[in-house]
């Protein structure tokens, strides 16, 4: 019975680590009673530059970056954790309220953006949120190919005749999305939810962009998809 309980005990999954790049001790002390309480293992960084060398190698599976920081923007961060592991959930924290910097921060690869000051409440659930989103996939699911594309699920990557793509974060979510529910008739309105998170997300149009997108990169001929299906009136179905 001990070993069988010790076993147990050794399959448990670890908790998600969340680094948390803020240069306000409160915050970052405020943050880290509440992520610790959740279960949650946290790590910080005062600013963006000790943020982008502890990221590497704490390899966190979520950041929470501040956009107003000394030494380097959380906005320049977010580039350079984008360049570094383009996989990585980032949910960015601001204390200006402006168009502009959510669409920036958006437009750089951010997954989520909250406005101080905020709900922690609202904090953990789009931290829930983007965690389940990008959710590693199980071992027998990392591969995926279909025509001449191969898709490394697990580490990020795409290939066509055995050459890497240049494929953004968003795109790689939407087609991480569609082969995890091949067959499936997915409408606008679910992709925006579940790969965008955003309830108030500007159009459902931005579906049909990304979407265009990855035909154009995965398609033999991106006017007459054979993978990627319109399913007028609902949605779209992948079918590779």
């Amino acid at each position: 019975m001990r070993q069988q309980e010790k076993a147990k005990v050794t399959e448990a999954p670890r908790p998600a680590k969340i680094l948390v790049v803020e240069d306000e001790p409160n915050m970052v002390a405020g943050l880290r009673d509440n992520f610790e309480f959740e279960g949650y293992e946290v790590i910080t960084a005062g600013d963006g530059i000790e943020g982008l060398r502890r990221a590497p190698e704490e390899s966190p599976d979520l950041v929470v970056l501040d956009v107003m920081m000394p030494r380097m923007s959380g906005l320049e961060v977010c580039k350079q954790l984008r360049a570094q592991r383009g996989s990585i959930p980032i949910i960015m924290l601001t204390a200006r309220g402006q168009e502009l910097d959510k669409v920036v921060g958006l437009e750089l690869g951010a997954d989520d953006y909250v406005t101080k000051p905020f709900s922690i409440r609202e904090l953990l659930a789009r931290v829930k949120a983007v965690l389940r989103r990008t959710a590693v996939v199980p071992k027998h699911q990392d591969q995926h190919s279909f025509g001449n594309v191969e898709v490394d699920l697990r580490h990020h990557r795409v290939l066509r005749s055995g050459k890497a793509l240049d494929v953004s974060s968003k795109e790689f979510e939407l087609l991480k999305y569609f082969i995890c529910h091949s067959g499936e008739t997915l409408s606008r309105d679910r992709l925006l939810e579940e790969v965008w998170g955003y309830e108030n997300y500007p159009t459902s149009r931005t579906v049909d962009t990304h979407l265009v997108r990855l035909r154009q990169k995965l398609e033999p001929d991106p006017e007459q998809p054979q993978y990627f299906l319109t399913v007028h009136g609902t949605g779209y179905r992948f079918v590779g």
